[in-house]
């Protein structure tokens, strides 16, 4: 079992997407993915560390065929427990999608992959894979987990700055540094924009799929279900304002994958 797959085990994704602050990320990015469907019907779309299966079950109810693939085998229990048509379920990982034919998928997902891999050669790899799979035209959506959230929430809200400042990772720049070693990555825009460069892929746009929910879980679960359908309501109206991104706690980039460019 690595490392990663432990973690899982112990932790619960499918509580974490029905808290309320998951109910805005899930709201915000199910918004951007009908758009990239289109009113399109029966469509194959991919879900690369599809987790419990949030998004993958949710695709396969609206009448598409989704692939998840997932690591985890307790995850993978999870969506079969479910036993939701139109969903086919596979071991695998981002980095080695060779089990899935090429130009096979209208949406790629890679909502979780992206959280752990530390290295920009990895990160890499899982787009060209991602890419292969992916139709000509055809859409992929990257989520990443955003720098300055792990550096207010983390280092400066549990007092771990001058720690992190004293092993290496963090820099004087506050920019989060990943080893091998380290469960998540942080990255900033710039970070991403690097990414898109060297893959090629154009992007149609780049929104905040949860924006401050994740800094305030409590005032969110104190909130009224009319107050709460009045928070979901401004961050999605808010979702593309280029000066909220960087500071969201998730971020979701969609991509075009122009095979023939």
């Amino acid at each position: 079992m690595t490392k990663l797959e432990a973690y899982y085990n112990k932790f619960n994704e499918e509580h974490r997407l029905s808290t309320r602050h998951g109910q805005v990320e899930f709201f915000v990015t199910m918004h951007y993915i009908h758009q990239c469907i289109n009113e399109r019907n029966n469509l194959a779309i991919l879900d690369v560390g599809a987790g419990t299966g949030r998004y993958s079950v949710a695709l396969a109810q609206e009448g598409h065929l989704v692939t998840a693939v997932e690591l985890v085998e307790k995850n993978r229990r999870v969506i079969e427990n479910k036993h939701q048509k139109g969903v086919n379920i596979w071991p695998g990982n981002a980095l080695d999608l060779s089990f899935l034919p090429e130009s096979s998928f209208d949406i790629t997902l890679l909502f979780g992959p992206l959280y752990h891999l530390n290295s920009f050669e990895e990160r890499v790899c899982a787009f060209e894979q991602a890419k292969r799979v992916t139709k000509n035209n055809g859409f992929i959506l990257a989520s990443y987990i955003m720098n300055d959230y792990s550096i207010i929430e983390y280092c400066f809200k549990k007092n771990k700055i001058k720690e992190c400042l004293l092993s290496g990772s963090v820099t004087r720049n506050y920019a989060s540094v990943s080893s091998e070693n380290d469960l998540y990555s942080y990255l900033r825009l710039e970070d991403i924009n690097s990414l898109n460069e060297k893959t090629g892929l154009e992007r149609v746009k780049i929104f905040a799929a949860d924006g401050a929910a994740d800094y305030m879980r409590r005032e969110l679960n104190a909130m009224d279900q009319e107050t709460f359908e009045l928070f979901m309501d401004y961050q999605l109206k808010n979702s593309l304002r280029p000066e909220l991104l960087g500071a969201s706690s998730h971020t979701v980039d969609i991509l075009l994958n122009k095979k023939n460019a």
